[in-house]
C-alpha cells in the first residue's frame, strides 16, 4: 500500500506504467451495452463484459491504449477498476456494514489503478493548454456571431451543467432535453439527494483535516491530492444509504492516503458503485461525459452524442449511403454520423428555423475545432442542413438509404395528441423517400403507444426488425429498427 501512497507524477512517464493492463469500466447509454461492447471489440480488440447493473461494460486494455479508449464513440464516462466484488456479503446491521466498507479501503489494490490514473492525467495535460486557447477563441467569436436569444440558450445549458449531479453511471446531462432531465430527476431524486448529502457530510467531517493540509502546503510540503467519493447505490436490501456509504468509505480513504476532501475542486474521484450484492470500486478517468464532444449550441431536446452513435450503428451505414435525419433538432445525429461515417452523405433538416440555426452553428463549431487539430486531414464534413416540412420533404422518391431520427416525445415539443396525426404522416413520407427493399430507418420515441398504432397502419411499407429499450434521462423509450418493404408508395406532394 505504501507504493500507492507514494506514487507520484513521475510514475506516469515510466515505461512500466504504459505496459500495465488496466481493467476499464465505462458507462454507456442504457440499452446500448451490446453496441458499446461491439465497438470496443472492433477498435481495441478487447472483449467486453456487460454488467448486471445496466448501462456499464468492463474490458481490459494495455495502459498505452488509453488515448484510443477516450476516442470511443459509445461510452459516456470512463473509470479504472480498483476491485470488483460480484457477490459482496454485507453485514446485517448498518454499523457493521459501514465498518466493513471502511476496513475494505486498506485491503484494496490501489497501486496499479492509481498509476493508470496518473498516466491518464499526463495524457490530458498535453492537450489542456491548446484546448483552453481554442475554447477562449471560439467563445469570443460566438459572442459576436450569435444573436441574443441563442446566447441565452447557451448560457442556460451551461447553468444546467453546473447544477447536474455527477455520479458514477449517471453522468451530468447538460445537453439532455428539459423533459429528459425532469424524468431523470423524478426517477433518481432520492438517490441524488443521498449523494449530495453524503458529499456535504464528508466535506463537513473533514474540515479539520483540510485546514491542516492547507497549513502543511503553506510550509512548502509536497502537494496533497484533493479527492471526493461518489457512491451510486441500487437495491432495496441495504441497511445503509448512499450518503452513509460515501461518508464512511470516504473517511477511510482520507485516513489511508492522507488526501484532502474537496467536493468541487478535486484531483481524484473515487467511485463506489453498489448494485445489490455487486460492488465495484473505481477511479474516474473522465472529468465530464464524453457525449458532450459535438454540441455547443443546445436546444430543448438535444440528443446525447453517445445515443446518436448507438442509433446510427444500429442501421449499419455503408459507404456511399445517403443518411437523412428529417427532425434533426440541434444536429446531434447527423454530426455524429458525419464524424464517424465520412464515407456516407448526411442530410439534416427541421421545420423549426431556430433549430436549423442551432444545428448550423454546431456544424460550424465542429469544423473550426477540426481546423485547430494538428492531425486533421480534412477540414470539411459530408453534411448539409436544410429547413423543410417533415411531411413534404424536397427529396426524390426512393432516393434515401437510411433514416435516423429522434421523433417528438410529445412533451417539450408538440403534444401526444398531435403525435396521432404526425407519426403516420411522418412514416408515410419517410417510406416514400426511402429505397424499397434495402432502405432502413432507426427511430427513437417515448410515445410507444402512438408509434405502434401508426406502424400497424403502415405495415405494408415498414416492417419492424428490432427494438432496443433505452433509458433517456429517466424516461422509458424505445429505438425501433425498421426495414423498408418492396411496396411502392404513391407520391403525394402535400399532406395538409
Amino acid at each position: 500500500m505504501a507504493e500507492a501512497r507514494e506514487a507520484g507524477p513521475e510514475a506516469a512517464g515510466d515505461g512500466a506504467a504504459e505496459e500495465r493492463v488496466a481493467v476499464i469500466g465505462a458507462t454507456v447509454p442504457t440499452g446500448f451495452e451490446v453496441t458499446a461492447a461491439a465497438e470496443v471489440q472492433e477498435k481495441l480488440g478487447s472483449a467486453s463484459r456487460i454488467s448486471r447493473d445496466r448501462g456499464k461494460i468492463y474490458f481490459e486494455v494495455p495502459a498505452r491504449s488509453l488515448p484510443e479508449v477516450h476516442r470511443l464513440r459509445s461510452v459516456d464516462n470512463l473509470f479504472v477498476v480498483v476491485e470488483e466484488f460480484k457477490d459482496y456479503q454485507f453485514k446485517e446491521t448498518k454499523e457493521d456494514a459501514l465498518k466493513d466498507l471502511e476496513d475494505l479501503v486498506k485491503k484494496l489494490p490501489w497501486a496499479d489503478p492509481l498509476k493508470i490514473w496518473e498516466l491518464n492525467n499526463s495524457l490530458k495535460k498535453k492537450k489542456t493548454k491548446r484546448k483552453k486557447q481554442n475554447l477562449q477563441r471560439t467563445a469570443s467569436k460566438e459572442k459576436l456571431d450569435d444573436g441574443g436569444e441563442e446566447e441565452k440558450d447557451h448560457r442556460a445549458a451551461g447553468g444546467q451543467e453546473d447544477c447536474a449531479p455527477n455520479t458514477a453511471g449517471a453522468e451530468p446531462a447538460a445537453d439532455q432535453s428539459a423533459e429528459e432531465m425532469q424524468g431523470e430527476a423524478s426517477q433518481n431524486e432520492e438517490d441524488d439527494n443521498e449523494q449530495s448529502e453524503a458529499k456535504n457530510k464528508l466535506h463537513a467531517s473533514s474540515g479539520a483535516e483540510t485546514k491542516a493540509g492547507d497549513d502543511n502546503k503553506d510550509e512548502g510540503d509536497a502537494k496533497v491530492l484533493k479527492f471526493r467519493v461518489t457512491c451510486n447505490r441500487a437495491g432495496d436490501k441495504h441497511s445503509f444509504t448512499s450518503n452513509e456509504a460515501a461518508r464512511d468509505f470516504g473517511g477511510a480513504v482520507q485516513e489511508h492516503f492522507q488526501w484532502k476532501a474537496d467536493m468541487t475542486n478535486f484531483d481524484v474521484e473515487v467511485l463506489l458503485n453498489i448494485h445489490n450484492n455487486e460492488v465495484v470500486v473505481g477511479i474516474a478517468l473522465t472529468e465530464e461525459s464524453l457525449h458532450r464532444r459535438n454540441i455547443t449550441h443546445f436546444g430543448p431536446t438535444t440528443l446525447r452524442s453517445t445515443l446518436a452513435y448507438g442509433m446510427l450503428r444500429l442501421c449499419d451505414p455503408q459507404p456511399t449511403d445517403i443518411i437523412v435525419d428529417p427532425m434533426c433538432g440541434t444536429g446531434a445525429i447527423p454530426i455524429e454520423g458525419a464524424m464517424e461515417w465520412p464515407g456516407c452523405y448526411h442530410i439534416a433538416g427541421d421545420n423549426n428555423p431556430q433549430a436549423v440555426k442551432r444545428a448550423a452553428s454546431n456544424i460550424c463549431s465542429l469544423l473550426k475545432k477540426n481546423e485547430n487539430k494538428e492531425s486533421s486531414a480534412s477540414l470539411g464534413a459530408p453534411l448539409d442542413i436544410i429547413q423543410w416540412d417533415i411531411c413534404n420533404l424536397p427529396l426524390r422518391t426512393g432516393s434515401v438509404d437510411v433514416i435516423v431520427t429522434d421523433m417528438p416525445f410529445g412533451k417539450r415539443i408538440g403534444s401526444k395528441k398531435k403525435n396521432w396525426d404526425l407519426y403516420p404522416a411522418c412514416l408515410m413520407e419517410m417510406g416514400r423517400i426511402c429505397t424499397p427493399g434495402t432502405g432502413r430507418a432507426v427511430l427513437l420515441t417515448q410515445d410507444k403507444k402512438c408509434f405502434a398504432k401508426a406502424l400497424s397502419r403502415l405495415g405494408h411499407i415498414w416492417r419492424k426488425n428490432h427494438t432496443v429499450w433505452v433509458n433517456v434521462g429517466g424516461l422509458h423509450a424505445a429505438v425501433y429498427l425498421l426495414k423498408r418493404t418492396w411496396e411502392r408508395v404513391e407520391e403525394k406532394r402535400s399532406f395538409w
